[in-house]
Formats: structure tokens, C-alpha cells, sequence
């Protein structure tokens, strides 16, 4: 065999899903919907990236948001998109569906003349499937000539370029044309029209992996025992029967008359939450070890264990498990059934899917509003050009940035509403946003207490920060409420899918010796606080910044790291805050905001200086502190 860069090529369904939010409840009656990649091969190429594996995804998208949507995704998730053919004409696909029960999922399938259903003959990519060891197909698109076309020239190639064949069996009867639009739940109608044809794609397979249903479907038989052996006498590929919270058993042989003697994994009893994305999920796993030589015991053990996460879960490709995640729950188990309620289990899939990487921030910080409005004195118009000023200051730290990574703001949603939308379009700006009541000690959020249904408008890549002036000797009684507002945030954040960002100053309230900070971290990791960031004030020496690291090394090996705050310390004084940090492994950069901006505030409220005399200040302030960053020999 050629010399291969990618492990699988997915080939098929790729569509958007909109999951219904409130369980229990009829489809009618959903009132809000979540939003991931869906498609059985999509989902597929997801759950193997996630584990490790070099995978494609060879389909068709619309031209148009939804289809970025999926491109985008696909991409983040480290999937090869150049098998990602754009159609002008045709919508992406859509799945729409509730958790109406443990058993009742209604289901349906906006597939009308969609762009995936489109798939032809062209667009399979020979170069793409001479790159891979292996392709999938899946049954549901050998329900049309042009997609059937497809995938058939896809395993022709495989296989002369020395690939394998992977059949995942896919039975969607109303895909097909069995049964009406509401009935996508329905996993069997006996058609002999398409069991024969499906009997036609078995022998090119080495890999052919189905529920009982789709077992018999294949097949065309009404009992299980008949239909492994009608797939065995097509095929000599390894069969792999799923069974559900049984977990599966392989057969790589003859198939025994005891189904039960074929190989079995470990299996994994968990609540049933939602069926849909499990034979996914456990695809993802089951081809992970078998496209690495792995025993089929093993095989079969990661995707039974893959399977349980997608059924705990609500959605499809995002409740796949990454490696490391996979890897934790096989050494270590959960004390829960639902193991969506498992937070060690839960930190880590968040850890590790989490949007973009970081390994340097560079944050102009304006989402100051107190000393904004200080500054504008009792004057109505003063105050209201502050949210003008905010976007002077997105354009001082675009300027600064010029297109490079890792540059970012700190904006508020009280005056820098539309500096947030400036932000916006500046590409890949890192953008976090307040929700503290300013100065409040002990802490409490801003705009009132319910924060949950606060942060549901926020965009899906915007940071939550919340600063708490704490320090580990205040008193019992004032660390508890603090703790408990952290806790609070930290709690929301996770629910509704957002980073979070915790600002602590201690020596505000109290001295700041080399062990006062790593007493606070270590007191906030043990009330159950994991945030993605931290935000720090400087540190006078280096055994500061090594308790430091020490405590979030130990505590949180996935925290994204430190940004140090400026607490409008002179440059020069900041300079040296940051060649103290320079070899502390946590710290990432700096947000730092007065330091930059006081003095043009003052100035341009002032009617002293115009507009771009304030952007050019900011800009050369902000640029400085850049300088002083990168010159500390900080990790790139």
C-alpha cells in the first residue's frame, strides 16, 4: 500500500442538528434548540479526530451559514476538509429532535434536494482516498443513484490504492422512502428492495458494523443468527453486532450457533438519556483500535465505553469523547451512572474540546465602567461618549495587533455594547466580558443575581470574567460568600457552554507574600472552582510564581494559564512584573486596561484630543506593553 497520511475518510450525511433543550417534553412543545454537526459519517470523522485518528470528511454543504457552520466545525475539530465540496443550489441539511423519554426520541429530517443528498460520481477526490488507509461508507446514501455513484467509486479507489472498506449499515427506513416524515425515530421497516440492495455492497467490505436491526436489514433475513451468517456468506469481513446497553460482540469468523461465543468487550451500564449519536460515538471508538492493529476486545471496550458517554449525553458529535477523556474513564470508572453528572469527567471532555488554543494573550482591558464614569465627571455628555471611546480603544489594540494571533479584549456589556460588535469583526480576537458588580465585596454580579439566564445571549466564543477581591486570610464568613458567587459563576459557565475567567486581587485586603496567592488558588480548586483562565496581579519574585504553578499544575493540568493584571501600575513597573513571571509555565500574557487607557480618557472626554490622537495614544501604550511581553522571552 502507498504511504498514507489520514486513517479514515467518512464519506455521507453531514447535516446540522437542532437538539430540543427542555427534556421530557414533545417535540411540539420545545421552546429552544442546541445547535452542533450532525450526519452519521460527520459525526464519525468528529469522534475519531477527537481520538486521535488523522480523518476526512467526504460530502457536500450549502452555500451558505449553516454550511460554514459545518466546514468551520469540522475544522476546529481537526477534521481534513478538502473532501468538503460546497454546492450553490442546495441547503444544508437540517435534523431536528426532542428527548421526549428514555425511549421516545421524535426525530425529523429536512432533506429535501439537500447538498449533502447531492453527493456524486466527481466529487469524489482520488488524490483524498489514495491519502487514507480506510473509508466509510454508510448505508443510507446507497439510497440514491448519485450518492450510491459515490460511495461506490470511493471503495473502488480504496481498494485499489491498498485501502480497507468500513460499512456502517445506517438504516434510516424514511430515508429510504419507508414510513412518513414523523417517523425518523423509526429504526426498522423490512424493505427486500433494500436489503438486496444493500447485499451488493457486503463483499468489498473488511469492516461491517450494524445494530440487529440493520444486521437483519442487510440481509434480508428475520432471524439474527440467519442474517450473520447471509452477511458471512457475502463477506469475509470482521462483523461487529451492536446491542445496545449490552455492548457488542465481534465475529471474525465463522459465525458460531451461540452468538454469544463471538468477542466481547467490557461493557459499561449507564443511564439512557439519548439513543441518537451512540452508534457514532461507538463507531469512534471501535475504529480507533481497529485501524490500529488493536485486539478486537480492546476494540470493542472503547466503543462500548464511547457509546455509554453519547447515551449519557444529550447531543451527537459534541458528546463524543477525546482521547484523554476516553483514556480517564477506562482507569478511573464514575461513581455515576448519568455520567454527564461525573464533573471530573466533565472537566476534562471541556478541557479538551474546548474552542481555539492560546498559548499567548495579549488583552487590552476596558470593561471598566466605574472609573469610566469618574472620569466623565456628573456630566450627562461626557458620559454618554464613553461607549464611543470603548470602540477608540478596539481600534488602539486592532491596530497593535495587525492580523496576528493572540491579541484580545476585556469589554463590558454596560457601556461597550457596541465596541463588543467592533471586536467582533476583528478575526480571532479573544473577547471576555464582566459580570461583577464593580467594587463589590464580598462579590455579587451585576444586573442582578440570575446569571444563568443572563449569559444564554452571550456568543458561544465570548469569555465570562468575574473578579472577587479575596484574599485567604479574610474572614470565614466573607470567603463563604465569595466562594459561593464564584461557584455560582463557575456553575454557569459550564451549563451554558462558556469560558470563564476568574480575576482574583489579594493585596488590595491584605499583604502579599511568595504563598498568599497559592493559598488563595488552592482554597478556590477545593471548593470545586476549575476555570479556564486566571487573572492575577503581578508577583514580586519568582517562588511566587513557582507556588503558583505548582497549585494550578496539581490541581488543573487543563487550566488554559495566568494573564496578569496592571492595577494602572506604571509601564516600567509592569515591565518587571512580567520578567518576574517570565518562567512561570501558567502564565499565557497580560490584561491590562488603566495603564493604557486612563490618560487618553481623561484627555478625549475632555475635548483635548480627537479621535485618532486617542486611538494613537492607546495604541502606542498598548504596543509598549506588547513589546515588554514578548521581549521577557515568554513561550510563544
Amino acid at each position: 500500500m502507498a504511504s498514507t497520511t489520514l486513517d479514515i475518510v467518512t464519506i455521507g450525511r453531514a447535516s446540522v442538528d437542532l437538539y430540543g433543550q427542555q427534556i421530557g417534553t414533545r417535540l411540539e412543545d420545545v421552546g429552544s434548540f442546541a445547535k452542533s454537526v450532525g450526519g452519521c459519517p460527520a459525526n464519525i470523522a468528529i469522534g475519531t479526530a477527537r481520538l486521535g485518528l488523522k480523518s476526512a470528511l467526504l460530502t457536500r454543504v450549502g452555500n451558505e451559514q449553516f454550511g460554514r457552520f459545518i466546514r468551520e466545525q469540522l475544522g476546529r475539530e481537526g477534521v481534513e476538509t478538502r473532501g468538503l465540496k460546497t454546492d450553490p443550489e442546495r441547503l444544508t441539511a437540517l435534523a431536528i429532535l426532542s428527548v421526549e423519554s428514555d425511549k421516545s426520541f421524535p426525530l425529523l429530517f429536512y432533506r429535501d434536494n439537500c447538498a449533502d443528498n447531492a453527493l456524486e460520481e466527481d466529487d469524489v477526490d482520488e488524490a483524498l482516498i489514495a491519502l487514507s488507509a480506510a473509508v466509510l461508507v454508510t448505508g443510507t446514501h446507497f439510497a440514491k443513484p448519485n450518492t450510491d455513484a459515490a460511495q461506490r467509486k470511493a471503495m473502488r479507489l480504496a481498494k485499489a490504492n491498498g485501502g480497507r472498506i468500513v460499512f456502517d449499515i445506517d438504516y434510516r427506513p424514511n430515508l429510504w422512502g419507508l414510513g412518513g416524515h414523523d417517523t425518523g425515530d423509526n429504526r426498522y421497516v423490512a424493505s427486500a428492495e433494500v436489503s438486496a440492495h444493500l447485499r451488493t455492497v457486503l463483499s468489498e467490505c473488511d469492516l461491517i458494523v450494524g445494530t440487529e436491526e440493520e444486521v437483519l436489514i442487510a440481509s434480508g433475513e428475520a432471524d439474527l443468527l440467519a442474517a450473520l451468517r447471509t452477511i458471512r456468506a457475502h463477506s469475509k469481513a470482521t462483523i461487529v453486532l451492536k446491542r445496545g446497553p449490552m455492548g457488542c460482540i465481534v465475529y471474525d469468523g465463522a459465525i458460531p450457533d451461540d452468538l454469544e461465543q463471538g468477542i466481547v468487550g467490557k461493557g459499561f451500564p449507564i443511564e439512557v438519556y439519548n439513543v441518537l449519536g451512540a452508534g457514532d460515538a461507538f463507531m469512534s471508538g471501535f475504529l480507533r483500535g481497529w485501524l490500529r492493529d488493536e485486539p478486537h476486545a480492546t476494540s470493542a471496550t472503547w466503543a462500548n465505553a464511547c457509546g455509554a458517554f453519547a447515551v449519557s449525553r444529550l447531543l451527537c458529535s459534541p458528546e463524543i469523547p477525546t482521547w484523554e477523556e476516553l483514556q480517564y474513564f477506562l482507569a478511573n470508572g464514575s461513581p455515576h451512572r448519568a455520567l454527564r453528572r461525573d464533573d471530573d469527567i466533565n472537566h476534562i471532555h471541556w478541557a479538551t474540546t474546548r474552542r481555539g488554543t492560546w498559548p499567548t494573550l495579549r488583552a487590552l482591558a476596558i470593561d471598566h465602567r466605574i472609573q469610566l464614569e469618574e472620569l466623565a465627571g456628573n456630566d450627562a455628555e461626557r458620559l454618554a461618549r464613553i461607549p464611543t471611546f470603548k470602540r477608540l480603544a478596539v481600534k488602539a489594540a486592532a491596530r497593535v495587533a495587525d492580523g496576528r494571533p493572540g491579541f484580545g479584549m476585556l469589554l463590558d456589556d454596560k457601556h461597550g455594547r457596541e465596541a463588543l460588535f467592533d471586536a467582533a469583526k476583528q478575526a480571532g480576537f479573544w473577547v471576555a466580558k464582566p459580570i461583577e458588580e464593580p467594587g463589590s465585596r464580598p462579590l455579587r454580579f451585576e444586573f442582578g443575581q440570575d446569571l444563568g439566564s443572563r449569559l444564554v445571549d452571550w456568543p458561544v466564543d465570548h469569555c465570562i470574567k468575574v473578579l472577587a477581591f479575596f484574599h485567604p486570610d479574610d474572614p470565614a464568613e466573607m470567603k463563604a460568600a465569595q466562594v459561593d458567587k464564584l461557584r455560582t459563576a463557575f456553575e454557569a459557565a459550564r451549563k451554558v457552554g462558556r469560558e470563564i475567567l476568574i480575576e482574583i486581587i489579594a493585596g488590595k485586603h491584605g499583604p502579599l507574600a511568595d504563598d498568599t496567592v497559592a493559598r488563595a488558588l488552592t482554597e478556590l480548586y477545593d471548593a470545586g472552582l476549575k476555570p479556564d483562565w486566571w487573572k492575577l496581579e503581578p508577583q514580586a519574585s519568582p517562588e511566587a510564581w513557582r507556588q503558583i504553578d505548582a497549585v494550578i499544575g496539581a490541581r488543573d493540568p487543563w487550566c488554559r494559564g495566568v494573564v496578569l493584571l496592571g492595577l494602572e501600575a506604571p509601564v516600567e513597573a509592569l515591565r518587571e512584573g512580567f520578567a518576574a513571571a517570565r518562567h512561570a509555565r501558567a502564565v499565557k500574557g497580560f490584561a491590562v486596561g488603566r495603564t493604557v487607557w486612563v490618560d487618553a480618557a481623561r484627555a478625549w472626554l475632555a475635548g483635548e484630543i480627537d479621535d485618532e490622537a486617542a486611538v494613537a495614544d492607546m495604541a502606542a501604550r498598548f504596543g509598549a506593553l506588547v513589546e515588554a511581553w514578548d521581549g521577557t522571552g515568554a513561550r510563544a
